[in-house]
């Protein structure tokens, strides 16, 4: 499996992206395909996430800003990210997750920067 994240750059606090992230590969292998973040000096974390059958899950800080989608057609898992504050400034990952045997793909990052 590989996975292609997208979509970063920079924008103002109260400003949007949409990240993108392709899949290619074993695909249809993966139970769920999530976003993990990792802020400037600090651990990765997970921002989002959404399983095959396509029920999504948040972590607290995102939950009603974020909204993760994807379009199976196209192998695509979308973030879109609204009301961006500097505290969303981070590497974001595309992660591809098995659950027997556990297993995470990860793909390279994009960088997200907010300006206050």
């Amino acid at each position: 499996v590989q996975l292609q994240a997208s979509g970063g750059g920079l924008v103002q606090a109260g400003g949007s992206l949409r990240l993108s992230c392709a899949a290619s590969g074993n695909v249809d292998s993966l139970n769920t395909i999530a976003w993990y973040r990792q802020p400037p000096g600090k651990e990765r974390q997970f921002v989002a996430g959404i399983t095959k059958g396509g029920s999504t899950h948040y972590t607290d800080s995102v939950r009603g800003r974020f909204t993760i989608s994807r379009d199976n057609a196209l192998d695509t898992v979308y973030l879109q990210m609204n009301s961006l504050g500097p505290e969303d400034t981070a590497i974001y990952y595309c992660v591809g997750l098995i659950i027997t045997p556990p297993t995470h793909y990860w793909g390279p990052g994009t960088q997200v920067t907010v300006s206050s």
